[in-house]
């Protein structure tokens, strides 16, 4: 299979390699040019045999909404595009209307795995036409983990982002829960080693996950998790989860006092958000914010540009 990829970042260049290891053809195309297997998105899709398929990974918003803009100049009738950016699903509605007017496909699909995909593969959550995801089957098997789960097609257009969102709103309320039970934790005078209680709960317990292997990652990296502050970041799919909820009259209490968590932690330093900081750094190389120095602003380290979790 021949596949474009546009966004080469933390994501799309790890996703990249996995294909290629799995045999595909892939053409990659990023604004940075030590990146780039090409100059330009026209080169990109000249470089693509019909029908032509092409995997846009740019931040989700105006940098997605210009590509596919752009890709629906580019493409021709039976090719597919597909957004495994963090768009909201409602952005999927519009796209697809926009590329069908030229018989061009679209796909929508929500990707997890963060940094850790290249090695354990990406869950996908996809949505489209049958015949349009059936065009993209062999980038899916590629990216996949091994086993019998991590993909699955969620049903039409908008249902891959859709399902992403809600899982990321899961994951607020499973790392807020996380970070709560470790400040208790450190606040308790009677447990003299909180790092080997979390480490302790990663076999033959009911909460053992992989962000409970992060979190113990990041207190072995950082005992007391002292060089971050307490101050996280929401991707926004933790408001689209809540809004959801409203319009579907679906209570998530959970998820939405973790949303407000982190609205609160950037006002206050709080000890339970160093945690999550800590978890979303480890999944998905999401910045942390630094204590400022003497005299400074605090700073945050570098983030990629592209979208992950």
């Amino acid at each position: 299979m021949h596949i474009g990829l546009i966004g080469l970042g933390k994501m799309g260049g790890n996703m990249r390699t996995r294909m290629r290891n799995a045999g595909l053809t892939v053409v990659g195309f990023d604004r940075n040019p030590d990146l780039a297997d090409v100059g330009s998105l026209a080169e990109l899709v000249d470089a693509l045999p019909s029908p032509k398929v092409v995997w846009v990974m740019v931040p989700s918003g105006d940098p997605t909404r210009a590509t596919v803009q752009e890709l629906s100049e580019l493409l021709g009738e039976g090719d597919v595009v597909v957004d495994g950016g963090n768009s909201r699903w409602t952005d999927d509605f519009a796209n697809a209307e926009l590329l069908s007017a030229k018989g061009i496909g679209y796909v929508d699909c929500g990707v997890s795995g963060g940094v850790w995909g290249l090695e354990n593969g990406y869950a996908l959550m996809y949505g489209g036409s049958a015949e349009d995801v059936a065009k993209v089957q062999e980038a899916f098997d590629a990216l996949r983990p091994e086993g019998d789960f991590g993909s699955v097609h969620a049903g039409p257009v908008g249902a891959g982002h859709f399902s992403k969102m809600v899982h990321n709103g899961i994951e607020y309320a499973v790392m807020q829960a996380y970070a709560e039970g470790w400040e208790l934790l450190e606040a308790a005078d009677m447990v003299e080693n909180v790092t080997e209680v979390f480490r302790s709960w990663r076999e033959g317990t009911v909460i053992r996950s992989w962000l409970l292997d992060l979190m113990v990652a990041a207190l072995d990296e950082d005992p007391g998790l002292s060089k971050i502050r307490g101050y996280a970041e929401d991707s926004g799919e933790g408001r689209w989860t809540v809004e959801a909820g409203i319009e579907h009259a679906v209570a998530t209490p959970a998820i939405t006092a973790a949303l407000y968590a982190r609205f609160v932690s950037r006002q206050d330093d709080s000890p339970s958000m160093k945690a999550v900081a800590a978890m979303r750094n480890q999944f998905g190389g999401h910045a942390t914010h630094t204590s400022p120095p003497a005299g400074g602003d605090a700073s945050a380290t570098d983030a990629p540009a592209d979208d992950a979790s």
